[in-house]
This record gives structure tokens, C-alpha cells and sequence, in this order.
């Protein structure tokens, strides 16, 4: 088993390390103050927050709906949240163009408000937000699973709305699934390439920026750039790691 897992590592890992090893630092520090790189991976951070901030406004009661409500046609909606998941993610942008683009009903509702969605960072928040909201409501769904019935009950008994029972007893206890699914929903976006790419090719983001120097200058060009960008996918998922960790009064 350790020879088998360890192979499994091997094939994770060398990929990555010798992505590092064809980069030296002084490359990597004068890739990342190249104003063309900043500028991409400012927009992938940005459209990523907005994506994860908007879209958990409503993924979050989903999620509480999904674990505490059983009615007809659930697993149906089950299998419509992990679809996004399992799809081309070329296929996800032609979806999201074709409810954004002018000659839909929101593109030319946005159209005679006097501004195009295509190729703006609205319509790059939309396709990340799309490929990654199943990661946020499954988490979110996963820890209001684990909150124990009888603790709402409980709180009802004692005169608590639903609403006061869902802030004070229901997220408080399942924030850190949460927090973990925002951090997933947050990365994973940030590293969509393929839904992005058909929807807005400017602004471009740093995943776009790396196809388009491997596209034009080679390898060597891209490498750089795909190193900050793992680097800067590594510290979230540590991130994500320590939130997940749980603690010793636990």
C-alpha cells in the first residue's frame, strides 16, 4: 500500500517540482512584477471573491434546505448541483454565453441599460461562480448535516424563530465546513480556465494569460507564470487544510 500510495504521490508531485526546477526565483520575481501578470492575477482574485461572495448568499440556505428537507425531486436537484462538476468546462462557458450574450433576455436587458456582459469581469465571476458553487453548497450541506436536530428543536422550544435558530445555532456550528467550502469555491474559481476563456478573453486572467504565452512563446515563457500561479493556489488549499484542522477542545 505505501509503494502504491507513494506512486500516486510521485505522479502529483513530479509535474510540480520540476515546474519549479525549469523556473528559478529570480524568474518567478521578475514574472510576477511584469504589470501584464499582476494586472491578470488582480482579475482572478477579484472576479473569484465576487463569484464566492455573491453566489453564497444563496448556496448557503441551499445547503441548509438540502440537509434539513426531504421532498420530491431532491435527488434530482442533487444530481443539477454536481452537474457542473462533471462537464466540459468549455461546455459550461457555451451554457453561460448563451444566457449572457445580447441576443438573450438578460444580455439585452444589459444591452439597453448601455453595457455588454461579454468580455467584462461580470460575466468572468459568472462562469467561475458556475463551475464552482457545487463545491460550496456540498460542504455547506455536508456541516449542517452534522448539527444535531435536537439542538434546533431545542432552541424552537425555547421561543427561537427559524430565522434566530439558523444564525445562532445552525451556522455557528457548521462554519468551518463553510469557511472550507467558500476557500474550495474561492480557488477553484480563481483556476477556471476553460468556461472563462469562451465568455471573456479580456480582462485577462492569470490562466488565460498562461495558455496565451504558452500559445505564443513556448514553454519556457509559461512556466513562470504557471508557478505563481500554483504557489498562489498552494496557500489557499493550506489554508483550507488548517480551517478543516480540527481543534483540541474538539
Amino acid at each position: 500500500m505505501a509503494i502504491l500510495g507513494g506512486l500516486v504521490l510521485l505522479f502529483i508531485l513530479a509535474p510540480l517540482l520540476g515546474m519549479f526546477l525549469r523556473s528559478s526565483p529570480n524568474q518567478i520575481v521578475n514574472t510576477i512584477k511584469e504589470p501584464e501578470v499582476s494586472s491578470s492575477l488582480a482579475v482572478s482574485l477579484f472576479t473569484a471573491f465576487v463569484a464566492t461572495f455573491i453566489g453564497a448568499i444563496g448556496a448557503i440556505p441551499l445547503a441548509y434546505l438540502l440537509a434539513r428537507k426531504q421532498f420530491r425531486g431532491k435527488l434530482v436537484v442533487l444530481g443539477l448541483i454536481d452537474l457542473p462538476v462533471v462537464i466540459p468546462h468549455t461546455a459550461a462557458g457555451i451554457a453561460i454565453l448563451g444566457v449572457i450574450s445580447r441576443n438573450s433576455l438578460i444580455g439585452s436587458a444589459a444591452a439597453r441599460a448601455g453595457f455588454d456582459l461579454i468580455g467584462t469581469p461580470i460575466s468572468i465571476s459568472c462562469a467561475m461562480a458556475f463551475v464552482s458553487l457545487p463545491f460550496l453548497i456540498n460542504a455547506a450541506r455536508s456541516g449542517f448535516e452534522a448539527v444535531p436536530i435536537r439542538l434546533e428543536k431545542a432552541a424552537s422550544n425555547l421561543g427561537a424563530s427559524s430565522v434566530r435558530t439558523f444564525f445562532t445555532v445552525s451556522l455557528p456550528l457548521a462554519w468551518r465546513s463553510i469557511l472550507s467550502g467558500l476557500v474550495m469555491m474561492f480557488a477553484r474559481g480563481m483556476s477556471e480556465f476553460g468556461a472563462v476563456i469562451i465568455v471573456a478573453y479580456h480582462p485577462m486572467t492569470a490562466p488565460v494569460l498562461i495558455f496565451e504565452r504558452f500559445n505564443n512563446y513556448g514553454l519556457n515563457y509559461a512556466n513562470p507564470l504557471a508557478a505563481i500561479l500554483i504557489l498562489v493556489s498552494l496557500v489557499f488549499f493550506i489554508l483550507l487544510r488548517l480551517l478543516a484542522k480540527p481543534t483540541k477542545n474538539a
